[in-house]
């Protein structure tokens, strides 16, 4: 089996030190890129499974990197920011990152964050055995087997991610899920962040299969609760 290539964005070369050296030790395939323009160089070329960037870099900053690189590819990536204020993190989300991680942060943390992310084909809420691999609701059809969603025939550009929850969505047509619930299933860990991650892939998609994404018919809230997928 093909190890995971990862590359890790970061020009702390400490920091970059101790993530590929972490890295390597699961097995991972390590690329590396110390500012944003080498950052973009390399992901074309090499196209990795997952990307760790952080946003204060040299060049281009992370967010520049992830706004580009997001309207090329669809690979998964995690966000290091040294800052706090809430607006970063949401803008890092607003733009593309799957997730984000605040400075300073267990080596532990970030591994099970990385694991989580690439483990999408084995996401909590596969299908049964005997299911079959397409799933329609109304004129949604997400394509199982080959993880690619449709909406009226047409194929959606989706992120890892937002693939991931429309998917797990899908497959509990109906049932409704907290911000929590989603976070742990779909994201894959017991997410400890803001939970308004989940509320910006659901603006993500609403845009994608709503007809009139402020007024869903599809994708829908229930205040006090979470959201659920009707057809």
């Amino acid at each position: 089996m093909t190890a995971a290539k990862i590359l890790i964005v970061e020009d702390d070369r400490n920091l970059m030190a101790t993530l590929k050296y972490n890295l390597l030790k699961e097995s991972y395939d390590v690329i590396t890129a110390v500012d944003g323009a080498q950052a973009i160089e390399i992901a074309r070329s090499e196209k990795p499974e997952l990307i760790v960037l952080d946003v204060m870099l040299p060049k281009l900053s992370g967010f520049e990197v992830c706004r580009i690189l997001r309207k090329e590819m669809t690979v998964p990536i995690l966000m290091l920011t040294a800052k706090t204020e809430e607006v970063d993190k949401i803008v890092g989300l607003e733009i593309g990152a799957d997730d984000y991680m605040t400075k300073p942060f267990s080596m532990r943390e970030l591994l099970a964050r990385v694991r989580a992310m690439l483990r999408r084909a084995d996401m909590s809420g596969l299908q049964p055995a005997g299911e079959q691999n397409n799933l329609k609701i109304g004129g949604l059809e997400i394509d199982t087997g080959r993880h690619q969603a449709f909406y009226g025939g047409s194929s959606l550009d989706l992120t890892p991610k937002e693939y991931d929850l429309l998917a797990f969505l899908a497959r509990n047509k109906g049932f409704v899920f907290s911000r929590e619930q989603l976070l742990e299933k779909v994201w894959g860990y017991d997410y400890t962040g803001d939970t308004r991650t989940v509320d910006v892939h659901i603006r993500w998609l609403r845009q994608k299969i709503e007809t009139d994404p402020s007024h869903p018919r599809i994708l829908l809230t229930v205040r006090g609760a979470g959201y659920k997928l009707e057809g």
